[in-house]
């Protein structure tokens, strides 16, 4: 895995302005994404500050938006990995340090119309520019024990679209 890369598409029978909304908007991240919050005006070069839980501060962890075509594509530098991912994944602080020190990655969210006619758009993720064997890489495609990546997380923005509640606490 030289240039490792992840793509994942899928269809939500949503519009593209709601999708949209569900990228951006703090209140309704904060529902499919586990608790995490963003924030930005969502303009190039803008910061997107992460919350992590609705009682800590919103805070800047080096995201930097790259493109924000509204309704049609946004994509945003990826964080690195932070304290508090070590105290979820029990990593030591020499294994912390390692995965800590990997490039930033990118990711990006592409929205189109679907080609059938029903209510739907379809979204593709591609999240890449990893280094080789990167642990960020693992994360993001669900291959570490305690996330589910992105696929989870797509799955909850699905559900939350859809039916008007995200998956149980649980998933």
């Amino acid at each position: 895995m030289n240039d490792p890369r992840f793509v994942y598409t899928t269809y939500i029978g949503t519009t593209s302005e709601e999708l949209w909304r569900a990228l951006i908007e703090p209140s309704l991240t904060r529902l499919y994404w586990g608790g995490s919050a963003l924030e930005s005006d969502w303009k190039a070069g803008s910061p997107i500050k992460t919350q992590w839980a609705p009682d800590m501060e919103f805070k800047d962890l080096g995201q930097r938006v790259l493109i924000a075509e509204p309704h049609r594509r946004l994509s945003y530098t990826w964080h690195l990995f932070q304290p508090e991912h070590a105290a979820r994944f029990s990593w030591g602080d020499a294994e912390f340090s390692r995965y800590a020190s990997e490039k930033r990655s990118k990711v990006t969210f592409e929205i189109e119309p679907s080609k059938v006619e029903v209510k739907a758009v379809r979204l593709t993720v591609i999240h890449d520019d990893f280094d080789p064997g990167s642990m960020m890489y693992q994360a993001i495609s669900g291959g570490l024990a305690a996330t589910g990546g992105w696929p989870a997380v797509l799955a909850n923005a699905k559900t939350l679209l859809e039916t008007g509640k995200p998956l149980p606490s649980a998933f």
